[in-house]
């Protein structure tokens, strides 16, 4: 039997999602939505897509939350997306209240399900959505690290003219304009980044890197979906197939890094069970210092979500 991967939202990030998850055939997967017709109407255009491909697996649509009993894995984008003109922040109010409720139904429908939020403001929605599931913390994350270290890698690759294969980038800290790239720590063939390039130049990928959510969006006319729904499909093959892969993730933090009731990016090994460990960077003082900003930024937007939350229930 086949392993169930849920996807709810069937936009082009969640769509994105679906193919991808298809096309490295990890199980079968059932699209949600609260549009009647669209998440059916994807399930059949992808089924298609399996037959052409020879793709052993098998896509459904639903506008129930009931058939995503099962799952294995349940993936997160619905929710208002960002404009250009909006920082993931500026989501908090929108997308708190529908993570919510969309946990609420996981915690009913899928109570052994590994959960992976893609809606932004990432972190902030990774908290929400590990408070509502009441899941244990290994079992909810949030996709982000991969995305911005694909651009990161993008950028580094030019500039370099090497394969992004060869370069080695964590990613720390909000999935945001504080996100914390360490160049001082990413790799080239061995060798730091800050040895390759000049402090201008380095600071200049830094900058692009953390702008680059904006410029898709100014010059698609909306976010991202392609490279999101790649990233999610190899944390779902991480965790289907159990490769004990190395990824950075929005995680809940007791303690690593010195931070506890906080969900922000970390490098962790992912496997069947979730999240096994979380990876430690050794940081020099100003690292630190900007993984402090980063992560302080994410907790008061927490605080903040906290707010909201009660005030809609009162």
């Amino acid at each position: 039997m086949r392993p169930k991967i849920s996807v709810i939202g069937s936009g082009r990030v969640g769509t994105s999602v679906a193919l991808h998850v298809g096309l490295k055939s990890l199980g079968d997967v059932m699209l949600v939505d609260i549009v009647q017709g669209l998440p059916q109407g994807e399930a059949l255009d992808l089924n298609h897509m399996a037959a052409i491909l020879g793709l052993d697996v098998e896509f459904g649509g639903t506008n129930d939350y009931r058939d995503i009993e099962g799952s294995e894995v349940v993936v997160v984008t619905a929710g208002f997306i960002r404009k250009a003109d909006m920082t993931r922040m500026d989501l908090l109010n929108k997308n708190s209240g529908i993570i919510r409720d969309v946990s609420l139904k996981i915690r009913e429908h899928a109570p052994r399900s590994k959960v992976i939020i893609v809606t932004n403001p990432l972190d902030v929605m990774t908290y929400v959505a590990l408070k509502f599931t009441g899941f244990e913390r290994q079992r909810v994350m949030g996709f982000s690290g991969l995305l911005d270290v694909g651009r990161y890698k993008t950028l580094i690759a030019k500039e370099l003219n090497v394969s992004w294969n060869s370069i080695e980038a964590p990613i720390l800290g909000e999935h945001g304009d504080s996100m914390v790239l360490l160049p001082k720590r990413t790799l080239v063939g061995g060798r730091r980044l800050t040895e390759l390039l000049s402090r201008e130049k380095v600071d200049e990928v830094v900058r692009e890197t953390r702008g680059m959510g904006a410029k898709v969006i100014a010059q698609k006319g909306w976010s991202a979906s392609h490279a999101p729904g790649a990233g999610v499909a190899v944390m779902v093959d991480s965790i289907i197939r159990d490769r004990n892969l190395v990824i950075p993730l929005s995680y809940f933090l007791q303690g690593e890094y010195g931070f506890s009731g906080v969900c922000t990016v970390v490098p962790a090994v992912l496997g069947w069970d979730g999240v096994k460990r979380v990876i430690e960077v050794e940081l020099d003082p100003d690292e630190r210092a900007e993984l402090m900003r980063s992560v302080e930024k994410v907790r008061q937007a927490q605080e903040e979500v906290d707010r909201l939350l009660v005030e809609s229930r009162a």
